[in-house]
């Protein structure tokens, strides 16, 4: 399914292969030989959305720009099923295993592996050939990799990234942080109530 979202529509090469339950909403731009399957959603929230040559998008995966947060993904890149992308820049012949998670202003260079439920955190920097091993956590730039159970490590390092101040524009330390959040953040995702399906 196609929309078009606040004026932009979906950009399709006529050789890629999109299946029927896949949505794509907004600046989205999709290249040569690239495979979108079942359940995928792929869709821009005020940023646009670049995906390049023979990227496949496995099902159930979701990729989401921001308007502070293009994404971008190189060619021969692989997106496993649940894999989420928010607001990212990938390099060519990168692998995301399933589960991964990568967030806003990241960015995971060439020949990199983000391997079963890893997570790469807010502005962090992945140099080329990297590994994230199952279930660990990158964070920060220079980065640092970390198992899940070094949470002091990867909070000393995530706090200083200011994760509801870098996406929402919020300090963390607000009274009502999460109605301030929802609010505003509903708002901002109530611009999908004027898209229109044109596929």
């Amino acid at each position: 399914m196609q929309f078009e979202h606040v004026g932009s529509s979906p950009r399709i090469h006529p050789d890629a292969v999109i299946a029927a339950t896949a949505v794509i909403s907004g600046d989205v731009t999709i290249g040569a030989g690239c495979q979108v399957l079942h359940g995928a959603v792929i869709t821009s929230e005020g940023g646009p959305i670049t995906l390049g040559e023979y990227v496949i998008v496995m099902e159930n995966a979701l990729i989401r720009a921001t308007s502070a947060n293009a994404v971008h993904i190189g060619d021969h890149v692989l997106v496993g099923p649940m894999a989420s992308i928010s607001g990212a820049t990938i390099a060519d012949e990168v692998f995301l295993a399933t589960g991964t998670r990568i967030f806003n202003g990241a960015r995971i260079g060439e020949r990199s592996e983000v391997r079963i439920n890893a997570v790469v955190h807010l502005r962090t920097v992945l140099p080329a050939d990297s590994v994230v091993p199952i279930g660990w956590v990158a964070v920060g730039d220079p980065v640092l990799v970390l198992p899940a159970e070094r949470h002091e490590e990867i909070w000393a390092a995530q706090r200083e990234l200011d994760f509801p101040g870098y996406v929402f524009g919020l300090d963390r330390e607000t009274p009502d942080l999460m109605v301030q959040l929802t609010e505003r953040y509903g708002t901002s995702l109530a611009r999908h109530a004027g898209d229109r399906r044109i596929d």
